[in-house]
């Protein structure tokens, strides 16, 4: 329930300065950059653990002239990302916001490794579709699960509060429209509230909301959903409420290679590095390398809903690097063999058809021609056995649309004004990937968690204090 209540006569059981709803990675950066600037600030998560959409991730920020970057001879350059993105996304982002995240989460990034101890690393062994540079930054185990338990250890330690299995089901308001507190829901029912001078929403978009996603992204409405259940719109409907700016509410990033039954990402770099998808008839449907983004909706347009991408063990190397494929290959959902025959039998697929496809592909490769669905295999290598494949799916990860945001990243009205005291970050917020799925450049969605959660934290905390100084 995504209410706006009357803050008239209404007592708060306690108030907290600044109050962030959702603990995934744009609310526990929000609230670090809060409390580092001085402020009192208190996380409200509806789960049990702080995890979000963020765990499900594979943790990969996308950031332009890091250290990281300098050390491995990589060139890049704010204006440069932000390029890539618009490119990417065919000009529909506005360019302030573009830039706006593109030169702030480099520094983000290194803020946290100074400050906070994430150990921090470049992707250097190959190119997400998209992207001119290698830029993509990870921790250790390349995985989203460990970059929220190194976010959630560094809130534990600052000694910010974070209260659990606290579910906001409303936002207090004045006329202003001016957020006085929330109305948080326990688990036995019983219901706190509590005041706040500064609201960040970190609670994500509204992937899991069946009826939102019919209204806004019809092509996936009966997809798998691979994000966070709580993404429900809660932070979309309460800005609608209050007068809030909202923009692009049909851009989204699914994904076309969920391991299926087993649900676990399998990363793209399977595709990149020369692998190819096949439906189950054995035959390839489309230009895979455009991206993964738009990749969902074409997969699940094959039979069943189901394509196998197709690949070897020199991709799968690479692969390993990324703590979910390790564990797609640990349930035994990536299946392997000498030949495309062999492969073809484990897959219960046609022999003839895959063997003539991966035929073709070699011989283009080889040549170092395009297909005819426009895809180049210049500079990719044939695929040698031990072959790969596993069977996949197309879901819906996250929704790209959302609030509209300043340099502050505080929510703009549908009139041009300010909202005095709402703050939007990560998918809350209007992402940079436009209207369409095939907008999603890799990243946007740690992008925006990562630059506008410091920057809302940071804008928040000095509002506060501004507003509290005589």
């Amino acid at each position: 329930m995504s209410r706006i209540l009357s803050a008239e006569g209404v007592t708060f059981e306690f108030t907290v300065p600044v109050v962030v709803i959702g603990g995934g990675a744009a609310g526990m950066i929000a609230a670090l950059a809060a409390h580092e600037r001085g402020a009192e600030v208190l996380v409200l998560e509806r789960d049990a653990l702080p995890q979000g959409s963020t765990a499900l991730s594979a943790g990969l920020i996308p950031a332009p002239g890091t250290r990281w970057q300098r050390a491995a001879g990589i060139e890049d350059s704010p204006e440069r990302f932000a390029a890539d993105i618009i490119a990417k996304a065919k000009g529909e982002p506005d360019p302030a916001d573009v830039s706006r995240v593109a030169r702030a989460v480099g520094p983000a990034l290194e803020w946290l490794a100074d400050r906070y101890g994430l150990p921090f690393s470049v992707v250097d062994n190959f190119t997400y579709p998209g992207h001119s540079a290698r830029r993509m930054h990870g921790l250790p185990s390349r995985s989203g699960a460990e970059l929220i338990d190194r976010l959630r250890g560094a809130v534990e330690a600052a000694g910010i509060d974070v209260l659990c299995e606290a579910h906001v089901t409303a936002l207090y308001a004045d006329d202003g429209p001016r957020v006085r507190g929330v109305e948080v829901t326990r688990p036995d029912g019983s219901v706190e509230r509590v005041g706040c001078a500064a609201l960040i929403l970190a609670c994500n978009g509204y992937g899991s909301n069946r009826a939102l996603v019919e209204r806004h992204v019809p092509e996936l409405a009966d997809a798998l959903y691979f994000g966070h259940p709580g993404n429900q719109g809660d932070a979309l409907l309460w800005g609608e409420a209050l007068g809030a700016a909202t923009r692009h509410l049909s851009g989204h990033q699914g994904h076309g290679s969920v391991a299926h039954p087993a649900g676990i990402l399998v990363t793209w770099a399977t595709v990149t590095e020369g692998g190819v998808q096949v439906n189950t008839e054995g035959k390839r449907f489309s230009n895979e390398a455009q991206g993964y983004s738009e990749q969902a909706a074409v997969v699940l347009r094959q039979p069943d809903g189901i394509a196998w991408t197709v690949f070897d063990e020199r991709i799968a190397t690479v692969a390993r690097q990324f703590e979910d494929f390790r564990q797609a290959e640990a349930m035994g959902a990536v299946l392997g063999a000498d030949d495309p025959a062999d492969l073809a039998r484990l897959m219960k697929i046609d022999t003839d058809a895959l063997a003539a496809t991966l035929a073709e592909v070699d011989r283009l490769k080889t040549a170092g021609g395009t297909d005819g669905f426009g895809r180049s295999f210049a500079g990719l290598a044939p695929l040698a056995a031990p072959y790969r494949a596993v069977r996949v799916t197309g879901a819906l990860f996250h929704t790209q649309g959302g609030l509209v945001v300043d340099d502050d990243a505080r929510v703009l009205s549908g009139e041009g004004g300010q909202l005095p005291n709402l703050y939007a970050a990560g998918g809350a917020a209007c992402g940079v990937s436009g209207s369409k799925a095939s907008g999603y450049l890799s990243g946007n969605g740690l992008l925006t968690a990562v630059a506008l959660g410091r920057i809302a934290g940071v804008a928040a905390a000095d509002a506060v204090k501004e507003e509290s100084t005589p």
